[in-house]
């Protein structure tokens, strides 16, 4: 007969294993859909930020120090070039997150789809992260100096995109009683080995 101590440590079980897919499926999509309107502000209003790329790869709003300025990139071919890599790739993430929340929504209903939603939750956050984070803070800040202009300074918003990826990364990966973060799938026998 189960103690009263038992039933508890059952009923705590059954939250957090429908907490924590509920948790990755709203936080997933909070960052699904603040890629794609991202991605769909910079092509339905190209311009705005055309412009950000251009001065951040031009370097023309930093110190103008002699011995960086030659990473410039004076082409506006090549500054348009890196510009719509960029849209390409926020929006490759978007719908990648977007799939990733429909599976994380899936799941809630039938836990054996835990493991696949999070395994596309984790590339379209990894590509969040790279990009925000490599690219914005590695590249911009660092390579192109962007720290130095008081104008095309994007480092603020990617520090705190790059912060919310990485939260809602590690949260996706908690483990949960229905599909632990790590370890094999369960095998016929129900056993993780």
């Amino acid at each position: 007969m189960p103690t009263p101590a038992d039933k508890t440590r059952r009923a705590d079980r059954i939250l957090a294993a429908g907490t924590l897919p509920v948790a990755a499926t709203l936080l997933t999509g909070t960052v699904a859909l603040y890629i794609a309107l991202v991605a769909f502000g910079n092509i339905t209003d190209f311009d705005s930020n055309q412009q950000f790329v251009r001065h951040v790869l031009a370097m023309d709003t930093t110190f103008k120090d002699d011995d960086l300025m030659w990473r410039a990139i004076g082409s506006t071919a090549l500054q348009d070039t890196a510009y719509i890599g960029i849209i390409v790739w926020e929006t490759l993430a978007a719908l990648v997150l977007l799939t990733a929340t429909a599976l994380w929504a899936g799941a809630l209903r039938r836990p054996q789809g835990l493991r696949r939603a999070r395994r596309a939750g984790t590339v379209g956050l990894l590509m969040v992260l790279v990009l925000f984070g490599v690219g914005f803070i590695g590249i911009g800040g660092e390579w192109f100096a962007m720290w130095q202009s008081e104008d095309w300074n994007g480092l603020d918003a990617a520090t705190r995109i790059v912060t919310l990826a990485g939260i809602v990364l590690v949260v996706t990966h908690l483990p949960s009683a229905d599909a632990p973060a790590d370890g094999p799938a369960p095998g016929p026998g129900g056993s993780g080995s």
